[in-house]
């Protein structure tokens, strides 16, 4: 039930519906969360154009052109092998709404995973996919360290 709520259109600002007259534009809340983001955030259409990479994603890939690979096909800057994946990711994406994030690879040296997540309209359409790294290390940093 709790995911239903989420897709609904209805969006619920300090408790309270809120009506489509009185909705505000969150794009620039959801892209700030993903620019803070330290993890690397690459996002492709389904015709596999990076449309967007956050600031991590830009200095992750400097070496393939960073930021300037906006507008280029991901598939560009992948193996023979990984772009058959990556397809056959997205026809899995298609099949199913449920079918919303998948484990693409480990890398032991940076101790991280990495995923496939779907991306869908609030009808379930699928609209595109992201790259998304999670890192395993523990936190160094300290607790409300307010310096």
């Amino acid at each position: 039930m709790r995911n239903q709520e989420c897709l609904s259109s209805d969006l619920v600002f300090a408790g309270r519906d809120v009506g489509m007259e009185e909705k505000m534009d969150i794009y620039p809340y959801f892209k700030s969360v993903v620019d803070a983001d330290r993890c690397p955030v690459v996002i492709c259409n389904l015709a596999h154009e990076i449309i967007y990479m956050n600031p991590a994603a830009e200095a992750r890939y400097i070496r393939s052109g960073g930021g300037k690979l906006v507008g280029k096909s991901l598939l560009d800057c992948h193996g023979e092998g990984s772009c058959q994946m990556i397809r056959k990711v997205v026809e899995w994406f298609e099949q199913d709404v449920g079918h919303n994030l998948i484990y693409t690879f480990r890398n032991e040296q940076e101790n991280k995973d990495v995923y496939m997540a779907a991306l869908r309209a609030e009808d379930g359409t699928l609209i595109g996919y992201y790259e998304k790294h999670e890192y395993r290390d523990v936190e160094t940093m300290s607790l409300y360290d307010f310096r």
